[in-house]
C-alpha cells in the first residue's frame, strides 16, 4: 500500500534528494569514501558548503549586504542566540503560537520584551492585525507560519525596527522579499532539509552593535568569514544535514524555483481547505484569511466529535501518515510542504469524501 507522508517535521522530501542522500553514504563525490566519514574539509565538501549558500541566495534573492549561515541545532538555539546578538535593552515579539511563546521565554534573559499583540484568546487561531510596533525596542520578531494551528503571515511586513522572523516551516514556500528584514532564519526539517541544522539569514550591519561580551560560538560574527570556504565552518558542520539541503534546495531550482513552488503550494491548500470547508463531517481550526498554506488543521464538525477516531483509523488503513493533529488543537493536521506532491492532497481528499459516505 502506497503511504502518504504528512508529517508535520521532519517530513516528507524530494525523492531525488533523498536518493542523492543514499549513493553519498556510499560514495561521496568519487572520494570512495562515505559522506557520514569525510572531513569537512575534504575539498569536495567545501564545494558543496558554497554552492548550497549560492542557492540560498539565488532562489530567496538575497541582497550581498547579507550572510548565509548555516548551523549546528535547530530553530529552539537561535531563539536565545538572537536576542544575545541583537537586544540592548528591550526587543517586541508577535506571540502566534507556541514557538513564538518559546522564543518570547528565551528573549527575557536579556532584556524586556514588548509583546504588541498575541492569539493566545482564541487558541492561536488567527494572525493578530492592527498592532503598533514600538519604535523603541531592539527588534520586532515574527512567526511567520505556525505548524501547531495552522495560522500564516501571508505577506511581507514593514517594520520601522529590524523585523525578526522564525520561517522554520514556510521557509522556501513563496518567494519573500529579504531586503524588509534583518534575520530570518529557521530549523531545515520543515522544507529544506533534514533535522540537524539550521539556517540564519542575517543583515551585517546590524551584529556588532552591543556593549557586553558574547560567549564565541553564540557571536553570529564567528560563523561569517572573509573566505567562503570557512563560512559556517568554525566548528564542524553537520554535514550530512547541509548535504541533503544542498540537494533539496537544487531540486527547488529544477522544479522553476520559488514562483513555481508557491503556486503548487497555494493549488495543493486550495484543493484541501474547500474539501474541508465542503464536507459536512470536518472544519477547519485557523481563521480563513489566515490559513497556512503549509501546516492545514481541521476537527470533525460538531455533530460528529464522536467520529474522529473512526477517521483516523480509516486514514491509515489507506495509508495517510502523520495527519494526527498536535495535542493543542485535536483532531488532525496535514503538512504539505513542498515535496509533498498533489497526488497526497488529492489521496487525502478521496480518503474524506469515502468517510463521509460511509458515515
Amino acid at each position: 500500500m502506497k503511504k502518504y507522508n504528512f508529517n508535520a517535521g521532519p517530513c516528507v522530501l524530494p525523492e531525488p534528494a533523498i536518493e542523492s542522500a543514499i549513493e553519498a553514504i556510499r560514495d561521496f563525490d568519487n572520494t570512495g569514501i562515505g559522506i557520514l566519514e569525510i572531513s569537512h574539509r575534504t575539498p569536495g565538501w567545501e564545494r558543496i558548503m558554497k554552492e548550497t549558500a549560492d542557492l540560498w541566495k539565488e532562489l530567496l534573492r538575497i541582497p550581498d549586504n547579507y550572510k548565509v549561515l548555516l548551523l549546528g541545532g535547530g530553530a529552539s538555539t537561535q531563539f536565545f542566540t538572537i536576542p544575545a546578538n541583537l537586544m540592548k535593552k528591550k526587543a517586541a515579539y508577535l506571540q502566534t503560537g507556541t514557538w513564538a511563546k518559546k522564543a518570547i521565554k528565551e528573549a527575557k534573559f536579556y532584556g524586556e520584551v514588548e509583546i504588541v499583540a498575541s492569539s493566545e484568546d482564541k487558541n492561536y487561531s488567527y494572525i493578530p492585525k492592527g498592532y503598533t510596533i514600538p519604535t523603541d525596542a531592539d527588534y520586532f520578531h515574527i512567526t511567520s507560519n505556525n505548524t501547531i494551528f495552522g495560522t500564516e503571515m501571508h505577506e511581507d511586513i514593514d517594520s520601522p525596527i529590524p523585523l525578526v522572523a522564525d520561517m522554520s516551516s514556510d521557509i522556501m514556500s513563496r518567494p519573500v522579499d529579504v531586503s524588509k528584514y534583518g534575520i530570518i532564519y529557521g530549523g531545515a526539517q520543515k522544507n529544506v532539509g533534514p533535522a540537524g541544522v539550521a539556517f540564519v539569514i542575517v543583515r551585517e550591519d546590524i551584529l556588532g552593535q552591543l556593549d557586553r561580551p558574547l560567549q564565541t560560538m553564540v557571536d553570529y560574527r564567528t560563523h561569517i568569514s572573509d573566505s567562503d570556504k570557512n563560512r559556517s565552518m568554525f566548528n564542524t558542520p553537520p554535514v550530512f544535514s547541509i548535504f541533503v539541503m544542498h540537494e533539496t534546495l537544487k531540486w527547488v531550482k529544477e522544479q522553476g524555483g520559488l514562483e513555481a513552488m508557491y503556486k503548487l503550494n497555494q493549488e495543493k491548500a486550495a484543493l484541501l481547505y474547500n474539501e474541508i470547508d465542503r464536507n459536512p463531517l470536518f472544519m477547519g481550526t485557523a481563521a480563513k484569511e489566515d490559513r497556512s498554506i503549509m501546516n492545514v488543521c481541521f476537527v470533525m464538525s460538531e455533530e460528529h466529535k464522536d467520529k474522529e477516531a473512526a477517521f483516523m483509523e480509516f486514514a491509515k488503513e489507506r495509508g495517510m501518515v502523520g495527519i494526527k493533529g498536535h495535542r493543542s488543537v485535536g483532531g488532525f493536521r496535514a503538512s504539505i510542504y513542498n515535496a509533498c506532491p498533489k497526488e497526497a492532497v488529492e489521496a487525502l481528499i478521496q480518503c474524506m469524501q469515502d468517510f463521509e459516505k460511509q458515515a
